[in-house]
């Protein structure tokens, strides 16, 4: 064996230690906060204020039903929302609950300020692991990703990343998609149904998968993001179906609201979070009125938008402030929460995106966001997806989720700072301390190179995107296995249209 090949061989080996270091998801965030305590509550008054005076306009029958008979009021046509009945639903909300995977080990607790780090966007376009050129993705993009997202530990949940543009049918799109995913991971997966008909079809197969609704209804794998509100202030009529379904089948909802600051709120960062922390609490409120156990994350995400050419700017300083912000007011309500960050404008792997990420998903971790979604992955504005990116950006998440770490003075070794100077050897390096915490205490790399110069240099100087796509090309070579059992596989295809084949 020669000296560049016991290298190479060193470095993979480090690679593979690299898996034991310790940077799950839900670790607790939430030491940095934006806002005073007095600029949180004017928020929250504020978005309390525009429900029960402003509300939503075009609220169909079925909303305002249920919202007039919990003491709502509909006047100049406009969905209003009692401050007191808003916030005794919040109260009586549970301050926490925890979204499954079908492995125990990919649980998510959203108690608290825990973070959890996950795919997102639902991108039109993926970058060719190939051609390396961007196009249309399809079914079968979506199931390889998920594959390579299941292999990558910091990566905690999979929220559907790219739009399956080769399903033409609604119900095909939404079946088809939530098959896709729960096929390649046993991560926990949330995703999106097109209204009320194709929401109960989603449920449908999550019970197939589960065994039953009651089981499902225990421990829900599964999640829908739902945008329910148009902003400003406008319903989503086929969205609240979707609501109304899943607090009625037992599947956990994001209330998610994409604003524009500047656009589609004021250009004011406050009036900005209060106003779509106002259309989040509207869904969540009408969720818990049909269904007091309803599980609802609050997702008040207002976007950043570049004001001189009105398109999205979602890698910028002021995105990363302003969802941090929305976070530290969400969970100020005790709610569980979901952010947006990761959303880099950069259109490739390349300094602009290393940089956007890391800065948004700090902070948004570091605020406490429960769930922080397009986390990784995605790029030119949330308008494609590379898996080259995925491998990539895993590392940066893990470094990530090791800051969140507190800081134990309960276990200082001054004494053996003593010892180690006036009768040891001079160092730590064998200290039994050392070689015990070296892999619970520390994160490793599993892709970044660490390597000193000349090995770097013997090994032809390689580049992280090449090693990336390497990385892509070994997983998606494996022999495509559905993670969804082949006896209960063939009976879920007889029930359901499904057009995934491996």
């Amino acid at each position: 064996m020669t000296k560049r090949t016991r290298r190479r061989a060193s470095a993979a080996q480090l690679r593979r230690e690299a898996s034991k270091g310790s940077a799950s998801g839900g670790v607790e965030g939430g030491r940095f906060q934006p806002l005073s305590a007095k600029q949180v509550t004017e928020i929250i008054d504020s978005a309390y204020g525009l429900l029960e005076n402003t509300g939503l306009s075009e609220a169909p029958e079925f909303v305002i039903e249920r919202v007039c008979e919990a003491g709502g009021e509909i006047r100049q046509n406009r969905l209003l929302f009692p401050r007191e009945l808003v916030e005794t639903l919040v109260n009586q909300a549970p301050s926490g609950f925890t979204l499954h995977g079908r492995d125990e080990v990919h649980d998510l607790d959203l108690s608290g300020y825990r973070v959890h780090l996950g795919t997102g966007g639902a991108a039109p376009m993926i970058v060719d692991a190939e051609t390396g050129q961007y196009r249309r993705s399809t079914l079968k993009d979506l199931y390889d990703a998920a594959r390579l997202v299941d292999s990558l530990r910091h990566i905690h949940f999979l929220s559907r990343p790219l739009v399956a543009g080769d399903m033409h049918d609604e119900l095909a799109l939404d079946v088809n998609t939530a098959y896709a995913c729960l096929a390649g991971t046993t991560k926990h997966v949330a995703t999106s149904a097109s209204n009320g008909s194709s929401a109960q079809q989603v449920a449908n197969l999550c019970y197939e998968i589960a065994g039953s609704a009651e089981f499902f209804g225990r421990q829900p794998f599964l999640s829908f993001n739902v945008n329910h509100v148009a902003p400003p202030m406008r319903i989503s009529e086929d969205a609240m179906e979707v609501l109304q379904v899943a607090a009625e089948s037992g599947v956990p909802a994001h209330c998610n609201v994409f604003t524009q600051v500047g656009a589609s709120t004021p250009v004011n960062f406050a009036s900005a979070i209060a106003q779509t922390l106002a259309e989040a609490l509207a869904g969540m409120a009408f969720s818990w009125i049909i269904n007091p156990d309803a599980k609802v994350i609050c997702g008040p995400k207002p976007m950043i938008v570049d004001l001189r050419t009105g398109a999205m700017s979602g890698g910028g300083g002021e995105q990363a402030l302003v969802m941090a912000a929305a976070a530290q007011v969400a969970r100020s309500l005790g709610l569980p929460n979901v952010s947006i960050a990761g959303a880099t404008d950069s259109k490739c792997p390349d300094i602009q995106s290393g940089a956007e990420k890391a800065l948004s998903v700090t902070l948004a971790a570091q605020a406490g966001s429960n769930l922080v979604t397009q986390a990784c992955g995605m790029h030119a504005g949330l308008m494609g997806v590379s898996l080259e990116s995925y491998v990539l950006d895993n590392d940066m998440l893990g470094s990530v989720m090791s800051s969140l770490r507190r800081f134990d003075t309960q276990d200082m070794q001054m004494e053996s700072v003593h010892l180690a100077v006036t009768e040891g050897v001079g160092h730590f390096l064998g200290d039994e301390a050392t070689l015990m915490r070296m892999n619970s205490d520390f994160v490793y790399p599993e892709l970044a190179d660490r390597t000193d110069f000349q090995t770097w240099e013997e090994q032809n100087q390689p580049q992280q995107v090449d090693l990336a796509r390497d990385e892509v090309k070994r997983v998606l070579a494996q022999e495509p296995v559905s993670l969804i059992p082949p006896d209960l596989d063939r009976q879920i295809r007889t029930k359901f249209d499904i057009r995934l084949e491996y």
